[in-house]
C-alpha cells in the first residue's frame, strides 16, 4: 500500500484526473486564479494522448446543438476563448469555413432544422444558400440543392493548444504528473483520497476529466455505473495532393438527427492536409484505435450493459452501414462522393490515425448527447464530454469552477 503524502497545512488542494484538453484547461484556470494547489494526474507519458490528439481539429461554431443546451452555451463561449488563446500564443487558427450540404430535396427538412438551431445559437455570419451557383463559389466541386455556410468555423491543432495551456498551468504553480494512472478514488468526509501506484494523497476537491475512462473513475468514487462509456472509433482517409483541390475548407453532409455523429466529411487541416472522415464504428476496446486492438473485458462489458439490446434494435442498420464502410473502401468512398462527385477511389490514398469518441450511454440504450457534469461531495465528475468538448474546453473549465466556488462557499458558511 503506498504511503500517503503529507498535506501542507492551510492550503486548499485540488486534483484533476485526466491530461486531455478539458483537464488541462481546468488545471490552468484553477492555478491562474489562485484557487488552490493543483495537481494533474495523467496515465499516459504525454498530454492529449487520446481524444484530444485524435480528432479532426475543428473549432465548432454551434450549428447542431439544441438551443439552451449546455453544449450550445459552452461551445459559443469556448470558440471565442480558443480563438483568443491561439492569437495570444501565436498558435495556428484558420477560419476555413464549413458548408453543410443537402444533396437532394429529401434533406431539406433536416437542413432547415440545422439553420434554425444555428440562428438561435447565434452562429456568426451564418448564410443559407439555395442557389447552386453560390454553393460553387464557396466550394467549386460540391454538388447539392441547398446548404448552410458557417464562415467562422475554424481549424486548429488541439494537441499544441493543450501543451500551451499546460505551460501556463505549470507557470502558475500546477503540478502535472505524467505516467501516473489513478487506481483509487475514495471520499473521506469532506475530502477525497487519490491513489496511484506511486502514492496516495488527500485533496479538498477532485475533478475527474477522464474521457474514455470517465465511468470507471466515477465508480472508483462510488458513483453510478450509468452513464456507461461506449467507445466509437472514427476512421479517416488521407486524400491525395490532387484531391486536396476538391475541398477549400470543410464540406459536411446533413447529419442523421437520430444519431449523435455528423457523418463522413471533408476537412482541410490546419497544416493544409485534407482528410475524409470520420466513420463511427463501435470499438472493441476503450482505446481501440484499430480493429486489431481488442479488449474482451471492454467488449463483454458493453454487451452485458442493459442498454445494449435497445441500442442494437434501434440502430442496427446504421451500425452495419458504418462497419461495412470501415471494412470496404468503396462503401466509404460512396458516402463522400454523394456531395463531391469528382472524387475517385484513387484519391483515397491511405487511412490516417483513427480517434475514439467516449460516448455516454444510458441503461435504456439512449446515447446521451449533452455535456454531463455530476458531483459526489468533494468529487466533481465530467461524465460526458463529446464533441464539441475541445472547442468548449476553456468554457467547460469556467463552468466547473463555478461548481467549485459554490462548494467552497458552502463549506465557509458551515
Amino acid at each position: 500500500m503506498p504511503r500517503p503524502t503529507a498535506r501542507t497545512p492551510g492550503t486548499r488542494r485540488v486534483a484533476v484526473i485526466g491530461g486531455g484538453i478539458v483537464g488541462i484547461a481546468l488545471a490552468r484556470a484553477l492555478a491562474m486564479r489562485g484557487l488552490g494547489e493543483v495537481t494533474v494526474y495523467e496515465k499516459e507519458r504525454r498530454l492529449a494522448a487520446h481524444q484530444t490528439g485524435h480528432n479532426s481539429g475543428v473549432v465548432h461554431a454551434g450549428l447542431y446543438y439544441p438551443p439552451g443546451s449546455l453544449k450550445a452555451e459552452l461551445c459559443a463561449r469556448g470558440r471565442v476563448q480558443i480563438r483568443d488563446f491561439c492569437l495570444e500564443k501565436g498558435l495556428p487558427y484558420r477560419e476555413v469555413g464549413k458548408l453543410v450540404v443537402a444533396v437532394d430535396e429529401s434533406e431539406l427538412g433536416a437542413l432547415a432544422e440545422i439553420e434554425r438551431r444555428s440562428r438561435e445559437n447565434r452562429v456568426p455570419e451564418l448564410e443559407r444558400i439555395d442557389d447552386p451557383a453560390r454553393l460553387r463559389e464557396i466550394e467549386p466541386h460540391v454538388a447539392g440543392v441547398a446548404a448552410v455556410h458557417s464562415p467562422r468555423t475554424a481549424i486548429v491543432d488541439y494537441a499544441a493548444i493543450t501543451e500551451a495551456l499546460a505551460a501556463d498551468a505549470r507557470a502558475a504553480g500546477a503540478g502535472i504528473r505524467l505516467g501516473q494512472e489513478v487506481t483509487g478514488l475514495r471520499i473521506a468526509g469532506d475530502r477525497a483520497r487519490v491513489a496511484t501506484a506511486h502514492n496516495e494523497q488527500e485533496f479538498d476537491l477532485v475533478v475527474a476529466c477522464a474521457g474514455l475512462q470517465s465511468d470507471l473513475v466515477a465508480q472508483l468514487a462510488g458513483g453510478d455505473a450509468a452513464p456507461r462509456i461506449l467507445p466509437f472509433r472514427g476512421e479517416y482517409w488521407d486524400l491525395s495532393a490532387e484531391a486536396s483541390e476538391l475541398c477549400r475548407g470543410m464540406i459536411y453532409p446533413v447529419p442523421d438527427p437520430r444519431f449523435p455523429f455528423l457523418g463522413v466529411h471533408f476537412t482541410r487541416g490546419v497544416y493544409d492536409d485534407v482528410r475524409l472522415g470520420p466513420s463511427a464504428v463501435p470499438a472493441l476496446a476503450r482505446e481501440g484505435y484499430s480493429w486489431r486492438r481488442i479488449s474482451l473485458k471492454d467488449t463483454l462489458g458493453s454487451l452485458a450493459w442493459p442498454g445494449a439490446g435497445p441500442l442494437l434494435r434501434e440502430h442496427w442498420f446504421m451500425g452495419v452501414d458504418e462497419i461495412s464502410a470501415s471494412l470496404i473502401k468503396r462503401r466509404y468512398f460512396e458516402k463522400a462522393r454523394r456531395f463531391v462527385p469528382e472524387l475517385t477511389m484513387k484519391h483515397l490514398i491511405g487511412k490516417s490515425a483513427a480517434g475514439v469518441r467516449a460516448q455516454a450511454w444510458g441503461r435504456d440504450g439512449s446515447l446521451i448527447d449533452d455535456f454531463a457534469v455530476d458531483r459526489l461531495g468533494p468529487v466533481t465528475l465530467i461524465r460526458n464530454a463529446p464533441s464539441p468538448a475541445a472547442t468548449s474546453s476553456m468554457a467547460i473549465a469556467d463552468h466547473v469552477i463555478e461548481h467549485f466556488l459554490q462548494l467552497a462557499r458552502s463549506r465557509s458558511d458551515a
